[in-house]
């Protein structure tokens, strides 16, 4: 049997065969894809050489899966930390410094103290040092204004957003279904 499930992972693509997402990349444990075979509801695109068997059959592990029923994206993608973060390429909107998302924040450019509100459009990603710098002030107050005037990102510009973003693992099956700037690495 294969170790664990993270060493062969398969891409899961939508019907339209494009990924459900590409941050994080979609994938499925080697399992959730082989009971999904079973159960009918991917196509096999690609395998593993790798195989399972069983007393009656084996079966190659899949690499590329697509679904076979179209799952259609979120028209606004919903309100959350790491939807900002990912928005502001994880980049803090004041000092431009690039970070892991533990040591990112959050920061109202119209402080909630005066009035501001928890929104797309006033809420950017800041570094600890910028947020504990402009306080509770206004950015004219202060002279720190964000990089980009913060606004509700479509799915479709989260996703490009992502693809700025590849992960470690990247098998040589992924490639053609996967379209980073940067060249895919052997897994």
């Amino acid at each position: 049997m294969p170790d664990g499930g993270m060493h062969f992972p398969a891409l899961v693509l939508n019907a339209d065969f494009r990924p459900l997402s590409y941050f994080p990349l979609s994938v499925w444990a080697w399992q959730d894809a082989v009971k999904a075979v079973f159960l009918d509801r991917v196509s096999v695109l690609n395998e593993y050489e790798t195989a399972v068997r069983s007393p009656s059959m084996s079966m190659r592990l899949p690499s590329v899966i697509a679904l076979k029923e179209y799952i259609p994206a979120a028209r606004r993608p919903a309100f959350t930390r790491f939807n900002v973060f990912l928005r502001d390429a994880f980049a803090c909107q004041y000092c431009n410094d690039r970070l892991p998302t533990h040591d990112l924040t959050f920061d109202h450019v119209i402080p909630r103290s005066r009035g501001g509100r928890t929104t797309w459009e006033n809420v950017v990603t800041a570094c600890g040092s910028c947020n504990l710098v402009k306080g509770s002030r206004l950015p004219r107050e202060c002279g720190m204004h964000p990089r980009q005037v913060p606004c509700q990102p479509t799915t479709w510009e989260l996703q490009e957003n992502g693809r700025a973003f590849p992960p470690n693992y990247l098998h040589e099956s992924w490639r053609d279904y996967l379209y980073w700037d940067s060249e895919l690495l052997d897994g």
